[in-house]
């Protein structure tokens, strides 16, 4: 009986620590070894012949807060308050069951 050696190629990537460690935390939540997970992604760019999510730049960037002037925080209170003025509110109680269906929260 013979074996065959499986036959691997080393890739060597870069990547901040902060998203290797959120990465691999995850990763082992699921039981895939870091090493798996790149393979699998690897696969499906062979499989999907480019890479296998959408890649956007997003409609509106999130704004912190910390970074706003006084004039820019009072116009966005004021969207809020002109959307509530409009009826353009959604219940809590909807908010919320819809981050437990797509979330699990």
């Amino acid at each position: 009986m013979t074996r065959s050696a499986t036959r691997t190629a080393n890739v060597f990537t870069r990547v901040d620590p902060e998203t290797k460690e959120k990465a691999e935390a995850i990763l082992n939540q699921l039981g895939i070894p870091m090493s798996n997970a790149i393979g699998m992604f690897l696969k499906q760019v062979v499989m999907q012949r480019g890479i296998p999510f959408d890649m956007k730049i997003p409609a509106s960037v999130p704004v912190s807060i910390g970074s706003m002037t006084k004039e820019q925080f009072d116009a966005e209170l004021q969207k809020g308050m002109d959307d509530i003025s409009a009826g353009r509110v959604v219940p809590a109680d909807a908010v919320e069951a819809e981050m437990r269906s797509l979330y699990g929260v």
